[in-house]
């Protein structure tokens, strides 16, 4: 594909039009990871994750037309009603990185009202889910400008190409129940500069599968996804590691056809650990994981071990722990976390989700 193929005609700028438009759009976890970046936003490996289904950004923009272009983008930006000047440098950072996919941009001014239906620094990608609500209401925009004449696989493939532009994990939420990210040789029209549904045949055990995630620490991380993702560059084991991701999403092929949830079990927990182990042995190494988060996957080991159910973690760049499990297994590992696991979470807070379809014009 090329970027160009996303650029509006010049005539599209002409349209003038004034409203608002709400999406939902989901957080989704990588299942083989991706850890390391090249410019702008591109990853270093292919990643494949499940979209999930109630951890939700709800995003409405308002816009309406400037009297004349301005020279910066005007705007507001409000989180559950309140305004968060914290948040304006990263959408900033944003709208320059896609003004060229929305030239429109500096001849309007908006408003951004934004809410998360999980808990603020819950350790849930609210980036991910917030930059692809962001960018599916500026499709919405140019949908609308063209008067309708989109087909919807370009705005999906539009959509999570500039989502990613405002944080490269978005990509993978504008549509589900499972993305793939990254150029693979045995991933039919596999992309490093947009996410695509999963193109080949799922066992059905995989479409209702729950993830009941385990809010472990919800303080903020001592050390950024995007400093993490810079220390790749100079990593000694970069390359294994990159090498090791793409035979992973290769070896994900038979499991997902034949439902095979041990080799799921497998795959989707050393995928976690070596994400960890790749941090820790970076330089500067750091640890993100905290004694909880072992607890946890001591616990689980051990009740997979004495019930033999399909119950495996998974970890993203924090310390919090997602449980995935097949949803007919769900009362029991309720019951587990209910009884052995809520002691390690702050607040004894968890959330439950599942797999979903993607995002949601509201």
């Amino acid at each position: 594909m090329s970027e160009k193929e996303f650029v509006p005609s010049k005539k599209l700028r002409k349209q003038k039009i004034e409203g608002k438009v709400t999406w939902k759009s989901p957080s989704n976890i990588a299942l083989v990871k991706y850890w390391g970046k090249k410019p702008i936003q591109l990853p270093a490996n292919t990643s494949l994750s499940f979209t999930l289904n109630d951890c939700v950004t709800t995003t409405t923009l308002s816009y309406k037309p400037l009297d004349k272009t301005s020279k910066e983008y005007v705007f507001d930006v409000l989180l559950d009603g309140e305004s968060k000047k914290s948040f304006r440098p990263k959408i900033e950072k944003f709208f320059e990185n896609v003004e060229r996919y929305f030239p429109f941009l500096k001849d309007y001014e908006f408003s951004i009202e934004t809410s998360n239906s999980f808990p603020h620094s819950s350790g849930i990608a609210s980036s991910a889910s917030g930059m692809s609500a962001l960018a599916l209401c500026l499709m919405s925009m140019e949908k609308e400008m063209a008067k309708g004449d989109l087909e919807k696989d370009y705005f999906d493939r539009k959509a999570s190409f500039v989502a990613r532009l405002g944080s490269g994990s978005a990509c993978r939420s504008v549509q589900g129940p499972i993305m793939v990210w990254g150029e693979n040789d045995s991933i039919k029209n596999s992309s490093n500069e947009l996410a695509i549904p999963y193109p080949h045949k799922l066992h059905e055990v995989f479409t209702t599968y729950q993830d009941c995630i385990l809010l472990v620490d919800k303080g903020e991380k001592v050390v950024s996804s995007t400093v993490g993702h810079d220390l790749m560059h100079y990593h000694p084991f970069a390359k294994k590691r990159f090498k090791q991701a793409e035979k992973n999403i290769a070896t994900l092929k038979g499991i997902l056809k034949h439902g095979d949830l041990k080799g799921f079990i497998k795959l989707v927990e050393s995928e976690a650990l070596t994400l960890h182990a790749m941090m820790m042995t970076s330089m500067p190494y750091f640890i993100l994981m905290k004694p909880n988060t072992l607890e946890i996957i001591q616990k689980v080991w051990e009740f997979r071990k004495q019930t033999k159910l399909h119950l495996c973690f998974t970890l993203d760049a924090g310390a919090n722990v997602h449980l995935l499990y097949p949803e007919a297994e769900k009362d029991a590992v309720l019951e587990f976390i209910k009884n052995e696991l809520v002691v390690f979470c702050e607040n004894q807070q968890y959330i439950c989700d599942k797999v979903g379809l993607g995002a949601v014009q509201l």
